[in-house]
């Protein structure tokens, strides 16, 4: 049986699949698009804000991402708005499947990006892109998480060079950035196992986590908070730096751990400080950042990257921290609980 490390072992190789096949090409559709909405829950919501600023950027267009259950029910659809992209990497979510039919109906061109071809959602738009990762059988994603970041990524230059906003040689270099941090991964797995090992027992002892990152990786931080919640099983929570300080720090307690993602950015002394502030008040506070490690309570990762790609890499030491964490707890993941959950909310076709 597959379990979560198996498939996180398995992203390099997802994920050069994915960039070797991507050839842009001048697409009428593609030059069209000028405001975007997104429809997306759970994990597939997490990658999408992960991925939102670098799809803004390099497309130069307006995202908007929406819940779609929320949406379908209390949503007020902008008149700007003309195309929709539905993500769900089974395909199978029930809110998003409904919401995507509604739009249709008033005529919007549809996306649906899904790893599974023949699936509900893909039925219902217009246009579909593989995700590339075939079906995930654990149902704490990680593959096919950092591959629909990545895919929105490539979203984001295929609407820029049919627009004429990215040339050839621009193309070729967002392509070579990303290939280099691909070429990362094993070392930011190795890298993530070895701190963990070194500080198993507060991942075992703690009762709270938080994690607060800024920018791109507000999307980070929230797919903690699903993986943790998911697996590990104790209170967690993402949040947005500026938010953090605007009230969730008063709960703060030694029985917590915070997580600081950091990646070069304005921001970044921000973060800093606000650590520096909080470590004598919680348990742990430790820092997750793309440069190389200043003391022992940081994992730096030490891989050159932009901010608005860093989240493709940052969120995989929360995803093994997700996996050894429920292990040391003594969690069997294995375990399949609530199983009868989707059938009776009919949260999924």
């Amino acid at each position: 049986m597959a379990t979560m490390m198996d498939y996180i072992q398995e992203e390099q190789e997802t994920l050069v699949e994915i960039l070797q096949g991507f050839v842009p090409k001048k697409e009428e559709r593609r030059s069209a698009i000028e405001h975007l909405m997104i429809l997306a829950t759970g994990s597939s919501a997490n990658a999408c804000l992960a991925a939102k600023y670098a799809l803004e950027k390099l497309a130069q267009i307006t995202v908007t991402i929406e819940e779609p259950y929320h949406f379908n029910h209390y949503g007020h659809l902008s008149k700007e708005i003309e195309t929709v992209l539905a993500v769900s990497q089974s395909g199978k979510s029930a809110s998003t499947i409904d919401a995507v039919a509604h739009l249709s109906e008033q005529g919007l061109y549809t996306i649906g990006l899904s790893s599974d071809l023949e699936s509900p959602l893909v039925q219902k738009v217009n246009e579909r892109i593989d995700l590339g990762t075939g079906i995930e059988t654990v149902g704490f994603v990680t593959k096919g998480y950092v591959a629909t970041v990545l895919q929105l990524y490539l979203l984001g230059v295929s609407i820029g060079y049919s627009k004429g906003l990215l040339s050839d040689d621009q193309v070729s270099i967002i392509k070579s950035q990303l290939e280099k941090m691909i070429e990362a991964v094993p070392q930011v797995i190795d890298k993530t196992i070895a701190f963990f090992e070194k500080n198993v027992s507060t991942f075992k002892l703690a009762n709270r986590f938080v994690t607060i990152g800024y920018g791109p990786n507000w999307g980070t931080a929230k797919e903690f908070e699903t993986k943790f919640t998911e697996t590990v099983r104790v209170p967690s929570q993402g949040v947005e730096l500026e938010a953090y300080m605007h009230g969730p720090y008063l709960e703060a307690n030694h029985e917590h751990v915070l997580f600081f993602i950091e990646a070069t950015s304005s921001n970044q002394t921000r973060s800093q400080l606000l650590r520096d502030y909080m470590t004598s008040h919680v348990g742990k506070a430790y820092t997750i950042t793309v440069a190389a490690a200043a003391d022992s309570d940081t994992l730096g990762l030490d891989v050159a990257c932009e901010e608005l790609f860093s989240p493709l890499l940052l969120v995989i030491p929360f995803q093994i921290f997700s996996y050894l964490g429920a292990a040391a707890k003594g969690i069997d993941l294995s375990k399949r609980i609530f199983d009868d959950f989707d059938q009776v909310l009919k949260s999924k076709i």
